[in-house]
């Protein structure tokens, strides 16, 4: 018996090369539907902390507990917790904001698989395109944690770095948690500066640590030195929810 896959709505390769005019024109305007529907919802959420980890931990897993104390901790700052929105270290961070009583928001992507809004978000936005997502989980936050996970979270962590690296978002305080699972990695980093091709100054960019308190203590020294809360006038000129 012959099996037919079937293609989801959503698998097009929009960079296969040129399309027609009418098509890349298309895909600009669903593309720029994607920003305004983001910047909409996440205008008034609040300062967030993103929290960046594998989709595939289960409820039982260390790093699940290490992602759910996250939560709680940033919860206890005032400030939102924000991720990717799926299961495993996402649904674990959103669930310790959650359940602290704090605010959590989910930007979740459209895949064929694996990715589903988890139960403990107040707010979820789904994008079409990692690319606009991934615009949304950097802009709005002050500070991320990478937890333990796969190429998403390795693409996360170093375009997150990069554009910390080249001064094009401000220097938001970046954690790496995990020192054996990223050591092989760190050692990597190290490397680049013994190499030249990254300076030595690059390396303070991240803390690596296995310790919530310690990584919460860094943030929190940063937002406290560097910010106040101050209210400003909440005008919706794009309908924004508040």
């Amino acid at each position: 018996m012959k099996l037919k896959r079937i293609i989801p709505a959503k698998e097009h390769i929009y960079l296969k090369g040129p399309k027609s005019r009418d098509r890349e024109l298309k895909f600009a305007w669903r593309v720029f539907r994607q920003m305004i529907k983001g910047f909409r919802s996440l205008h008034f959420v609040g300062p967030c902390i993103t929290v960046f980890g594998s989709a595939r931990f289960k409820e039982d897993h260390p790093y699940y507990e290490v992602a759910r104390a996250f939560g709680q901790n940033i919860a206890e700052l005032g400030l939102v917790t924000m991720t990717g929105g799926g299961p495993g270290i996402m649904e674990a961070a959103n669930r310790g904001a959650f359940e602290t009583g704090g605010v959590s928001v989910g930007c979740n992507i459209q895949l064929p698989f694996e990715q589903k809004v988890n139960p403990y978000v107040h707010k979820s936005i789904t994008f079409e395109h990692f690319f606009v997502r991934k615009v949304m989980l950097v802009k709005y936050s002050y500070a991320f944690v990478i937890l333990p996970g796969g190429f998403g979270t390795m693409d996360e962590f170093f375009e997150t770095l990069t554009l910390v690296q080249t001064r094009s978002v401000t220097k938001f305080p970046i954690v790496l948690f995990g020192k054996e699972f990223y050591k092989e990695l760190w050692d990597m980093i190290e490397q680049m500066t013994k190499e030249g091709t990254i300076s030595k100054e690059d390396m303070s960019l991240v803390l690596l640590t296995d310790d919530v308190e310690e990584a919460v203590s860094h943030i929190k020294n940063y937002i406290v030195k560097n910010y106040k809360v101050k209210p400003y006038r909440r005008l919706w000129w794009l309908f924004e929810k508040g």
